[in-house]
């Protein structure tokens, strides 16, 4: 299958971008060693994609919030059907059926910027001032729109440069092979800490499933994915880390503003769910409070200050021993047992 509609999609915004930063007076020259144009198209790239994903964002969270409405129920079918891993899964398919869950919707918005990603990649990648003037009018591009891409910087690092990137492919730019791994390391530093903060803020929020393979996938996203980066990210031009960092922070703002819109699921002692929203000052005191499922506080998950408890209250020292006279009783009260005169 052909991926040169992705190619010319992602060249499109970008060129799209660009000539929109040169009309209103971004200069196409270098300032502080960047050329500002290219940059900006790049983040407003994020921008764009992220604004077409948003509605898949929303679906996801709220098929999250469902998932987890469900917990009580999958618990049960777990505990009936315990052992009979074939009609377990169909009866859990028939509960998602009918509740209109879909497990699969979690992982949305990731598949569908898979291809975004590695269109973005490859038309980086093919920022290659070396190559004939027949290939770098591919996808749309014009030989001068070709050229000034493939020489723009950030902080004198050409963003078609990676960290791995050999002498001769550094040459061939211009490039100074230190100023390069040392931005690009950076760079991939950040690109690994936002992409943990990313798994993090919505692990806060949603807490650990409880069922263990999903947790192990957990646990997965939130150390393996980040670590990987370290080794993966020496492979990626400069424009690609900067669109994954970009994408990182734009997530982190729009996962805690869809979260605090779409509060998470809370379970009941008796194993309802209801809403994590406060609840309202006219509950009785007595109605036990929903046992929280994640920890909150903000992204890097600090607890809250723990409400003070109660001294306990000695009631059998403070009972009267028989026969004793009453303390300070009040004033005009009548005795209880007064002797006739």
């Amino acid at each position: 299958m052909s991926l040169d509609w992705i190619y010319n999609a992602i060249s499109w915004i970008l060129l799209q971008w660009h000539a929109l930063w040169d009309a209103i007076g971004v200069p196409d020259d270098r300032v502080l060693g960047t050329n500002w144009a290219w940059i900006l198209a790049i983040i407003f790239l994020v921008v764009t994609l992220r604004i077409i994903l948003f509605p898949v964002f929303v679906k996801q969270i709220k098929s999250q919030r469902a998932m987890q409405a469900l917990q009580p129920k999958v618990k049960a079918l777990q505990e009936k059907h315990k052992g009979d891993k074939e009609t377990l899964q169909k009866e859990m398919m028939e509960l998602y059926r009918t509740e209109k869950a879909n497990p699969l919707m979690g992982c949305l918005p990731m598949f569908l910027q898979i291809p975004v990603f590695f269109g973005l990649f490859h038309v980086l990648q093919h920022l290659d001032p070396s190559i004939s003037d027949k290939y770098k009018q591919l996808y749309g591009w014009s030989i001068e729109q070709f050229n000034s891409a493939a020489n723009a910087h950030l902080f004198n690092a050409p963003i078609s440069a990676k960290f791995g990137s050999s002498p001769a492919e550094l040459a061939a730019v211009g490039a100074d092979g230190t100023t390069v791994k040392v931005l690009a390391g950076i760079l991939v530093l950040i690109m690994m800490g936002t992409t943990f903060l990313t798994s993090r803020q919505m692990i806060l929020k949603t807490g650990w499933a409880e069922d263990p393979q999903q947790k192990m996938i957990q646990r997965l996203m939130l150390y393996g994915i980040p670590f990987s980066l370290l080794i993966s990210g020496s492979l990626f031009p400069i424009g690609v880390v900067i669109y994954w960092v970009t994408n990182n922070l734009f997530t982190l703002a729009q996962q805690q503003w869809v979260l605090r819109k779409y509060p998470p699921v809370q379970m009941n002692k008796g194993g309802n769910t209801s809403s994590a929203r406060p609840a309202s000052s006219g509950s009785r005191a007595g109605n036990a409070g929903p046992v929280q499922p994640a920890r909150t506080g903000g992204l890097f998950g600090k607890k809250q200050a723990p409400e003070p408890v109660s001294p306990v209250v000695d009631t059998k020292a403070l009972a009267p021993k028989p026969g004793a006279k009453p303390v300070n009783p009040k004033k005009g009260a009548r005795p209880a047992n007064k002797p006739k005169g």
